[in-house]
């Protein structure tokens, strides 16, 4: 990986730098502050220093340049539209094959009417995904935003990981450019980053065979961006991948981002063992899952936020995160099902007012946002 120092250099605090325990942080953030950008031998370095504290005063110092002590937050409703999926995901809790006696597929108007009746007020934004049910069609799909759209006019939707456009286009003999062109005229205008997972052959061949791999949907997320549709990008850690296999993965979505510049913020998903064909993997230690949170912000350099998902990491190490490089905490979220499915223990969803609270405790400033991560007038009083 050629090394580059055309970032702008970052004003580090020098008395930072020189008393961080671990030489290797220390170098490393000296080079930042110099423009320049981690390679993945550090960021594994990153990932095994023992200086955990060290690490999370340089990410915070790199997070701080950038947004001071903000940290932004969305009113937003996720919704699974369907857990039936032909996938078989061996990390996968939430996905049932078709004929299953608890699958589901929700009809367009039976998922409008819950956004109609979401309990946030002032619903910014619905962020849909589900599983890549064969039995659901492209026009189904289309018919699924627009029936959100009237029951909530004004509301913005992010739809559909880059696996689900995939199988969309795919059975309506579309390419990804023309069926990503259909969803925006039916309202898409951002996409979640999910279906990622790691950018490993050898882990895909192991745990998801029938997903596509990392060429294919870093792909539909740079036609994404060429179409003016932002989207987020993920990493689930904390099973079988190596330090390795973590920082290359985040090295590939810096290039895409350096390609095409679409991606608005990383989210790194711990993995849930519970009530998957893995639950004997221990998952990740809360050590670990602050570590990865650190990295990806030094690594991430060109992608600007980097989001502490509080569903997955449990509110108190959400905000201990708010303290290692990440500056979003998500949104009000109301039913996530997906982790839960695979033993989350935390609320389904939480208020503007909780999640306001939880910022301030952490010693951050609230910042609530739309979509496109711009900061909005609070209709709570709040910013």
């Amino acid at each position: 990986m050629m090394s580059t120092t055309k970032n702008p250099r970052l004003a580090l605090p020098s008395l930072l730098l020189d008393r961080l325990r671990d030489p290797a942080l220390r170098e490393i953030g000296r080079k930042l502050a110099g423009g320049g950008q981690v390679e993945p031998g550090e960021g594994v370095a990153c990932l095994e220093s023992t200086d955990l504290c060290g690490l999370g005063q340089l990410a915070l110092a790199v997070k701080r340049v950038r947004f001071g002590d903000r940290a932004f937050f969305i009113a937003n409703h996720h919704l699974n539209y369907t857990n039936i999926c032909g996938n078989g995901c061996r990390f996968c809790a939430f996905h049932r094959p078709a004929g299953s006696a608890d699958g589901y597929a929700m009809s367009p108007d039976e998922a409008a009417r819950r956004i109609a009746e979401s309990p946030v007020a002032d619903l910014r934004e619905v962020h849909l995904v589900g599983g890549c049910n064969p039995e659901l069609d492209f026009p189904y799909c289309l018919d699924l935003l627009r029936a959100i759209l009237r029951a909530r006019p004004g509301v913005k939707l992010k739809a559909f990981t880059a696996v689900e456009i995939a199988q969309m286009a795919k059975k309506a003999g579309l390419s990804h450019h023309e069926c990503l062109v259909r969803l925006k005229e039916a309202g898409l205008v951002a996409m979640p980053g999910g279906g990622a997972e790691v950018f490993s052959e050898r882990i895909r061949q192991r745990l998801f065979p029938h997903k596509i791999g990392a060429d294919e949907w870093l792909s539909i997320h740079a036609t994404a961006h060429r179409l003016g549709i932002t989207t987020n990008a993920t990493l689930l850690f904390g099973h079988i991948e190596t330090p390795a296999e973590r920082v290359e993965h985040l090295i590939r979505l810096r290039e895409q981002q350096e390609e095409s510049g679409g991606f608005q913020a990383f989210i790194a998903l711990p993995f849930h063992p519970a009530n998957t064909l893995l639950r004997d993997l221990p998952g990740p230690t809360g050590v670990d899952i602050l570590k990865t949170i650190a990295t990806a912000r030094l690594v991430l350099d060109n992608i600007p936020h980097i989001k502490a998902y509080w569903v997955m990491l449990g509110a108190k190490l959400a905000q201990t995160a708010l303290h290692f490089g990440a500056d979003d905490l998500e949104g009000t979220i109301v039913r996530e099902r997906i982790a839960h499915e695979a033993g989350a223990h935390t609320e389904a969803g939480l208020t503007v007012e909780q999640l306001v609270d939880l910022i301030r405790e952490a010693g951050c400033e609230p910042v609530e946002r739309d979509t496109f991560h711009r900061p909005v007038e609070s209709s709570h009083g709040r910013e």
